[in-house]
């Protein structure tokens, strides 16, 4: 059994947010840079020079991507062979979430009731979702997620006959309708199958999932790049002003579902999709 102490936690997910409000982590990097030879429109391409260089600018002068630095997102993966100890593990990954809010000098932008709207001052509570795995390690991915983008993402409760040309069409629709409020160039976080909170709870890790990584399943492969090629040939191009890059990466994942359903989930997120891995 390995000790992990809850204030090792803390530290990584402080940390964490700060690494990424700031920078784009590798992989997003490499599609947006692709992203700039894609681009046939003038203007799109003027748009994408432009978003190009906000991202030097925050990264060289340590200042936020975007003003809305999201309301944090943690995954984690705990290890059946880890024990945490010194205090309660939701706890430290909210003081976490706390400290790098804090330290980073990001905009606080969560409020502790959906109704009253009092914010919370800290960014505080995150979202946390929970995995236990093998091992004696902690993955921790943390997501600051904005809500320009994540205002525009939907779930689908489809019948099954409407098979995978209804998965296409329903991924299609909510792009349509998201247009230019997500920010474009847009990476789509897709979930199909499971339950009605399951396929949403995938299409927001889909987001995370490395965007240089293939997904194992052959149909899937074909549907992602099916997907961005329809998506890119909607015109609505980066900004929303027009061109042939409207998404940088699709990415879904799948589980099981019932022989009554195929829900289908599409979380989308704006140019930056914010994410960052570390393994403790």
């Amino acid at each position: 059994m390995r000790e992990i102490s809850v204030s090792e936690i803390t530290k990584n997910i402080s940390e964490m947010c700060i690494e990424a409000n700031h920078f784009l982590s590798p992989d997003m990097k490499k599609v947006f840079e692709d992203s700039l030879d894609q681009e046939s429109s003038p203007l799109g391409k003027q748009i994408l020079e432009q978003l190009k260089e906000n991202l030097d600018i925050a990264g060289a002068d340590r200042i936020p991507i975007c003003q809305d630095t999201g309301m944090a997102v943690i995954f984690l993966k705990i290890g059946q062979d880890v024990h945490i100890g010194g205090g309660s593990l939701a706890e430290a990954i909210h003081q976490g979430v706390r400290e790098g809010y804090k330290n980073g000098y990001l905009r606080k932008s969560v409020v502790s009731d959906p109704i009253e709207r009092k914010n919370t001052q800290d960014n505080t509570p995150a979202v946390i979702h929970y995995e236990i795995v093998s091992g004696d390690k902690i993955e921790i991915t943390v997501a600051p997620k904005g809500f320009g983008s994540e205002n525009m993402s939907r779930v689908f409760m489809l019948k099954p006959a409407d098979g995978i040309e209804g998965v296409k069409s329903a991924v299609l629709t909510a792009v349509n309708d998201a247009g230019p409020n997500a920010c474009p160039p847009m990476v789509v976080g897709v979930g199909i199958g499971g339950t009605f909170e399951k396929c949403a709870l995938m299409a927001k890790h889909a987001l995370t999932r490395n965007l240089e990584e293939k997904s194992e399943i052959a149909y899937v492969r074909e549907l992602e790049q099916e997907l961005l090629k329809k998506i890119n040939e909607t015109g609505i191009g980066p900004g929303g002003l027009g061109g042939t890059v409207t998404a940088l990466v699709v990415n879904v994942e799948t589980y099981p579902t019932h022989i009554a359903g195929l829900p289908v989930a599409v979380n989308i997120c704006c140019h930056v999709n914010r994410h960052v891995h570390r393994i403790i």
